[in-house]
């Protein structure tokens, strides 16, 4: 990676700090220091610190990445601990948050930053969770400037970025966007965290015990304003399907519950640009043939089956106690630097033109890759986009950063965008 880059300073350069990693010791978050320190160092140009409701867990992390690292700030500070929260707030100009489950740990920071002017990014795939920080705390963030950004990791940026990509190749070549696409996970390897298993866990208990929410979670548009102007109902893939487009068996994809929520409101936040018969969806490809049906069924009966055991309480509580990794727990480092996926993204529009981009990334989708995309962020958000760039308010990674992060996903983070027709 390239390190020590210049960077364009912007206004709140008086703030201690550009960016703060909170919830450094988490198991992404160790992940996300150790490449931001190995991307930037420490240097007068950009200053960082990383932050934690831990002194002595930050300062052995801190420790951990040798000498050079003597220097990196910490912050001591608990997710419910509004002061001190707010105390972080008012030194800094961007928080990197990376402390989850969101639905327990997360509003307060959210709070703090719309309420003091803050630019945030996270990778929450909380659908449920961010339509309640978007009805709670969307006026303060325009009323400051703060700029809130969640889905930042694995999901939804590939997905969200991919279509603005996709979209902006389409609208090149053929003067219209597509009204219609579709994202196949060609190829995927990479392991699960504790932290991530517990949020799909409480997202699933929430909606087991409330009936409000497992309508609002079964609902593409949740994260949609409420006069939307979609005028198409969303269908997706449920179970083994053959996808002629790309000549292959398919199955659900887990992350489209979150990605095509993220992508859906892009295009509401771009004024339906892409039509109000925009449609969306994702799953993954099994092969062709008799090998690549048996493999979709196969995966549709695993996915079913984590469901319902997320579902039962006995065999949940089972699960986690001797199944499921812990939170702070998760895929060794061989394991990150041998993962990778590799996705492609189908536009149509009702001409009948058609067009496919590749979004590609070298290392494990969840972790590795995951704290290179919400590093990035980040960093975008604090040099590359000026407060009157973009005004405050809750935003997609697409509708805040779209090219900008693209570029540094490019560059520094690899992954790749790429035309194939």
């Amino acid at each position: 990676y390239k390190s020590a880059f210049q960077e364009k300073i912007l206004p709140m350069a008086t703030k201690k700090f550009d960016l703060v990693i909170f919830g450094a010791t988490s198991f992404v978050g160790q992940i996300l220091t150790e490449y931001l320190f190995s991307h930037i160092g420490l240097s007068r140009k950009i200053k960082w610190a990383i932050a934690g409701r831990s002194e002595a867990k930050l300062n052995e992390l801190r420790s951990s990445l040798g000498e050079g690292a003597a220097k990196l700030p910490i912050i001591v500070a608990d997710s419910m601990d509004q002061p001190a929260l707010e105390d972080m707030c008012k030194k800094s100009r961007v928080i990197v948050s990376t402390v989850g489950p969101y639905v327990l740990y997360g509003e307060t920071l959210v709070k703090v930053c719309a309420e003091n002017g803050n630019d945030y990014c996270d990778l929450t795939g909380e659908a449920y969770w961010i339509k309640q920080m978007i009805l709670k705390y969307e006026k303060t963030a325009k009323k400051s400037g703060a700029r809130i950004v969640n889905c930042c990791g694995f999901d939804s940026i590939p997905s969200d970025l991919g279509n603005h990509f996709l979209q902006r190749e389409g609208k090149k070549q053929f003067g219209k966007y597509f009204n219609q696409v579709r994202l196949r996970v060609k190829a995927m390897k990479g392991g699960a965290s504790g932290g991530t298993i517990a949020s799909m866990a409480e997202m699933i208990v929430a909606a087991k015990a409330d009936p409000q929410v497992r309508r609002e979670m079964a609902n593409p548009y949740i994260l949609c304003p409420e006069k939307h102007s979609y005028s198409i109902k969303q269908t997706s893939v449920k179970g083994p399907t053959y996808d002629s487009d790309f000549g292959s068996w398919s199955a659900p994809f887990i992350m489209e519950a979150i990605n095509a929520r993220v992508v859906l409101r892009s295009n509401t936040l771009r004024r339906m640009a892409f039509g109000k018969d925009f449609s969306y969806g994702e799953a993954m490809l099994t092969g062709a043939g008799n090998g690549g049906r048996i493999k979709a069924i196969a995966l549709t009966a695993g996915l079913a089956a984590f469901a319902g055991s997320m579902i039962l309480d006995p065999i949940r509580n089972l699960m986690n106690k001797f199944v499921l990794p812990k939170p702070g727990e998760g895929p060794s480092l061989q394991d990150q630097l041998n993962g990778f996926f590799d996705i492609e993204l189908m536009g149509k529009n009702d001409k009948g033109d058609k067009l496919t981009v590749k979004v590609t990334g070298d290392r494990d989708p969840g972790y590795g890759c995951t704290a290179k995309m919400l590093a990035q962020a980040g960093l975008c958000l604090a040099f590359d986009l000026d407060k009157e760039d973009k005004a405050g308010g809750f935003w997609t990674p697409s509708t805040a950063m779209g090219d900008l992060l693209i570029d540094r996903l490019n560059n520094h983070a690899g992954m790749s965008f790429t035309l194939l027709d």
